[in-house]
């Protein structure tokens, strides 16, 4: 990976558009949450969830990825994360390059863990499963619409799922990432990225696609 990946912190002047035909892995369509929404959303949670969809935030892992990391998966400087797809299917790991803000969330995550232990847990031992995290999520969401009115409530639909969309779609339109990077970095194909977000990769960039297919 190039080391300059990195992400700065300088962002491009406007925000990001919301992706609303992007696929999740339950085969819903996904619903997008902005930084001020998964900011409330993270606030809202319980601790153990707040610091489980951060690292979703940071990261733009699967859900089932995030979950399954151990401290030993962290190396300080990159993240190590798997997941089983293709044909055949076999478990295809990558090592995520990690901003310094995620550097440092992640040091605070393994702070005074063995090596095995998980980074992320329900409870303080066992690692977070699909139904408990949605629980959470959803229980979020409705603690913060309690309070919110009008355009600033978030839509019950909204799953933890839509942080690892926000992600792709930040490393694309804010950072100007580029897609070969960003599809190695998050784990999906050149071709998934091109079908959900063509739209927003820059005419060049697209051009440079086409050509790798000719």
């Amino acid at each position: 990976m190039h080391a300059n990946w990195v992400i700065s912190g300088i962002r491009r002047p406007g925000g990001l558009k919301a992706l609303s035909d992007d696929i999740e892995e339950g085969g819903e369509t996904a619903v997008f949450l902005d930084a001020a929404q998964r900011k409330a959303v993270i606030a809202a949670a319980s601790p153990a969830a707040g610091r489980f969809f951060r690292g979703l935030e940071l990261t733009g892992a699967r859900t089932k990825e995030l979950a399954a990391t151990v401290v030993a998966d962290f190396d300080g400087r990159t993240l190590r994360l798997a997941h089983r797809k293709g044909r055949p299917a076999k478990l295809r790991p990558r090592h995520v390059l990690l901003s310094a803000e995620a550097i440092e969330f992640f040091k605070e995550q393994s702070k005074d863990k063995l090596p095995s232990a998980p980074l992320f847990t329900e409870d303080g031992e066992t690692p977070w499963r699909r139904h408990i995290w949605a629980r959470e999520m959803r229980a979020a969401i409705a603690r913060h619409n309690e309070q919110a009115k009008g355009n600033k409530r978030i839509s019950s639909h909204a799953t933890a799922y839509s942080f690892r969309r926000a992600r792709i779609s930040e490393l694309l339109q804010i950072y100007g990432v580029d897609p070969l990077t960003v599809a190695a970095q998050t784990g999906t194909s050149i071709a998934m990225i091109e079908k959900a977000y063509l739209r927003f990769i820059p005419s060049a960039m697209q051009e440079k696609l086409a050509a790798l297919r000719g």
